[in-house]
């Protein structure tokens, strides 16, 4: 058993009271497991306050950081525009349909690690037999740490969080969740936090 009474304070109850169904189902069931997953979700999702992706974004914004979506003056025509530029963004990939379709902002990033794109709702949807490709924001309100635990499987990361409690593994498993090294010195702390309460 996972001596979660350990986490209170540290961790809100609502995120405490999914843990054993994602221990039970995708095999986060022991401390170091939980600690890395806990301090993924928890840089994450702000400390577990973010359950959905902003995409509030200015003009400027968006010519940052989705720059190939907004060529020349497109950006002002979708700035603060969340459904236009999700559409858009997330068009004609992971499943989704076109712009037109807005799928993109139907399944967009949801759960304490953004479940993104038709496709992998319709793969967790699967795993866990109930319809979030229906009731997309479901993942949001019923499911935003099991969303995070069917990602964190789909990546072989309880075999890397198994490598033990050194900084280098708490890198190698923020690569596969953010593509890079985002927020590194945040999810090392909350590692060491975590397993400091759980080990």
């Amino acid at each position: 058993m996972l001596p979660l009474d350990k986490l209170k304070t540290h961790v809100p109850n609502a995120v405490l009271a999914q843990i054993p169904d994602c221990a039970a189902k995708f095999g986060i069931d022991s401390p170091l497991r939980l600690a890395h997953f806990l301090a993924q979700c928890a840089h994450e999702s702000a400390e577990f306050k973010a359950l959905e992706e902003n995409l509030n974004y200015s003009a400027d914004g968006l010519r940052k950081v989705f720059s190939k979506y907004f060529p020349g003056d497109l950006a002002d025509s979708y700035a603060r525009q969340p459904e236009k530029i999700a559409s858009r963004v997330y068009a004609n990939r992971m499943g989704n349909g076109d712009e037109a379709s807005k799928e993109g902002y139907k399944y967009r990033g949801r759960g304490y690690i953004q479940l993104t794109g038709k496709d992998n709702y319709s793969a967790f949807a699967k795993v866990i037999g109930d319809d979030v490709t229906a009731n997309p924001d479901w993942v949001k309100t019923k499911y935003p740490l099991l969303s995070a635990a069917w990602f964190w499987s789909t990546r072989a990361l309880n075999d890397l969080a198994d490598q033990g409690a050194s900084d280098d593994v708490v890198t190698r498993i923020t690569k596969k969740v953010n593509g890079g090294t985002l927020g590194l010195d945040d999810r090392i702390n909350h590692f060491k936090q975590y397993y400091a309460l759980l080990a």
